[in-house]
C-alpha cells in the first residue's frame, strides 16, 4: 500500500466517471475513495455500481467513506472517521482481507486503537490547510515521523497535498497521499500527466 490515495469529489457522475477512468488507466492509483456527501443514498447506489466495475476493470482497490453499510452492501473496504462507526465492526462485517482505514487527526493513541481493532492504514491529517475541511487544522509532519517510527501498518497522509508540497510528506513517512482537488479540480485530458508526476514523485522517494 503505497502511492496517490485518490479520493472523489462532487463533480457530476458523468464527468467524474471520465475523471477516474483517466486516472485509472495509468495503473497508478494505490487506492480509490468514494465519498460523496452531496448525494442522495439512492443515488449513490448506482454511482458506487459505475465506479467499482471501473476499479475492477483497472485492478484498483475500492474504499466507501464513513458508511460501513454501504461497503458491506458491496463488499468494500471502508475508510471510517472517528465518529463513523468502529474499526473492530468494519473487521466483523467486512469481507477478509478488503482495506479498513481510519482517520486519526494528529493522536498516535488514536492509531495505536484503530491498529489494536483492526485497522489496515491510519490517516493523519490536515497536513496543510485544505478548503475541503478547513476545520481539520494544519497538523504539520512531525505527527507523520513519530508514527512512522512507532508503527508498521501503512500511513496516509490527507490534506492539502500537491506534487509540488508532498515529497517532505512522503519523506516524513508517509505511504499513501489522499488527494481530491489536486487530480479531479483539473480537466479529464491533463490528469494521466498529473497522476504519473504523483508516480514520479513515489519512485524517486525513498521509502521510510
Amino acid at each position: 500500500m503505497r502511492g496517490l490515495y485518490l479520493i472523489t469529489n462532487d463533480d457530476p457522475i458523468d464527468l467524474l466517471l471520465q475523471k477516474l477512468e483517466a486516472a485509472l488507466a495509468t495503473h497508478h492509483i494505490a487506492i480509490l475513495q468514494y465519498r460523496r456527501k452531496n448525494i442522495v443514498k439512492t443515488e449513490q447506489l448506482g454511482e458506487v455500481e459505475s465506479i467499482k466495475q471501473l476499479c475492477e476493470k483497472y485492478q484498483t482497490p475500492f474504499v466507501i467513506n464513513d458508511d460501513l453499510e454501504l461497503a458491506e452492501q458491496f463488499g468494500l473496504g471502508v475508510h471510517l472517521g472517528q465518529s463513523d462507526g468502529e474499526i473492530s465492526d468494519a473487521a466483523a462485517r467486512l469481507p477478509q482481507g478488503v482495506i479498513i482505514g481510519r482517520t486519526c487527526l494528529n493522536s498516535l493513541e488514536l492509531a495505536e486503537q484503530a491498529i489494536a481493532d483492526g485497522a489496515t492504514y491510519i490517516a493523519f491529517g490536515a497536513i496543510y490547510a485544505t478548503s475541503t475541511k478547513p476545520e481539520a487544522g494544519d497538523i504539520g509532519l512531525d505527527v507523520l515521523k513519530q508514527a512512522s517510527e512507532k508503527f508498521d501498518l501503512p500511513i496516509c497522509a490527507i490534506g492539502g497535498l500537491t506534487v509540488e508540497n508532498s515529497k517532505v510528506v512522503i519523506d516524513s513517512g508517509a505511504d499513501l497521499c489522499a488527494v481530491i482537488s489536486d487530480i479531479l479540480a483539473l480537466p479529464v485530458e491533463n490528469i494521466p500527466a498529473r497522476v504519473a508526476a504523483w508516480a514520479q514523485l513515489f519512485a524517486e522517494t525513498a521509502s521510510s
